[in-house]
């Protein structure tokens, strides 16, 4: 079967006299090897896109992790200069096209920003700066210039029994890279949790009664994808379900012809 597409989030940045409108390697790179698909950066055009054609066009929507929060005006708290940076362009799209392809069924797996981005887009809202809460664990990373060390594998989180991922890893405990600073304080009401922090922390959700496979990680699965076992197996599960979504809509289109 060919590579089906998958829509890749896309953050916009200012460097070298031009806008730019892109994705970390390593998302790109997990994509490929290890879901087996084809992934599509998607420019931040907010609602200048015609999401419903996009999700005409591919199986699959993966959301990536970045350096920026989303705009907290979005679940009704104050923007700080703290709390940045923020990008509004990728805000205004990830949003309508995490609830479109709920409601159409399509796979999404949604990364470190793309899971406060999945709630915030369901109706919850998010914790700033958690290592500043009482009994809270520090889930940033180690200062350090050497991106191994920064997301070096070193958190439990213990999987939801019963739930979407306790199919994908078993349920009980897994060691993952989670780095944040923020995290989901209200859960989305379509959302379930799926895994826990040893503090409580949300580490991981899933879009109730869905059509697909719809999940966040707090995580960075894409990091190790080439040698972990638990990041392959996420990005496995989640490729899947991809080709899945594109048999189904190959079959449809040939039954409609």
């Amino acid at each position: 079967m060919h590579q089906p597409l998958v829509a890749v989030s896309t953050d916009v940045r200012q460097f070298d006299n031009y806008t730019w409108h892109a994705a970390p390697q390593q998302y790109l790179e997990a994509a490929i090897s290890g879901a087996g698909v084809l992934p599509l950066l998607v420019p931040s055009f907010g609602d200048r896109l015609d999401f419903d054609e996009l999700l005409s066009s591919v199986d699959g929507v993966m959301l990536t992790g970045s350096k920026s929060n989303v705009d907290p005006r979005l679940y009704g708290e104050e923007a700080t200069e703290a709390n940045g940076p923020y990008d509004p362009a990728r805000d205004s799209t990830t949003m309508p096209l995490i609830r479109r392809a709920i409601e159409r069924g399509v796979p999404l797996l949604a990364i470190c920003r793309g899971i406060q981005e999945l709630n915030v887009a369901l109706g919850g809202s998010l914790a700033t700066e958690i290592q500043e809460r009482e009994g809270s664990m520090d889930h940033r990373a180690p200062v350090s210039d050497i991106q191994d060390e920064r997301f070096a594998i070193r958190q439990t989180v213990t999987i939801k029994p019963g739930s979407c991922l306790a199919g994908v890893f078993g349920p009980g405990d897994i060691m993952v890279n989670s780095v944040h600073r923020q995290a989901v304080e209200r859960l989305g009401p379509k959302l379930q949790v799926e895994a826990v922090a040893p503090d409580g922390t949300v580490e991981a959700v899933s879009v109730r009664d869905s059509r697909a496979f719809a999940v966040g990680v707090q995580w960075h699965p894409e990091y190790w994808v080439g040698t972990d076992d638990v990041s392959q197996r996420i990005f496995k599960a989640f490729g899947d379900a991809v080709r899945a979504h594109a048999v189904a809509r190959h079959a449809a289109r040939t039954a409609a012809e």
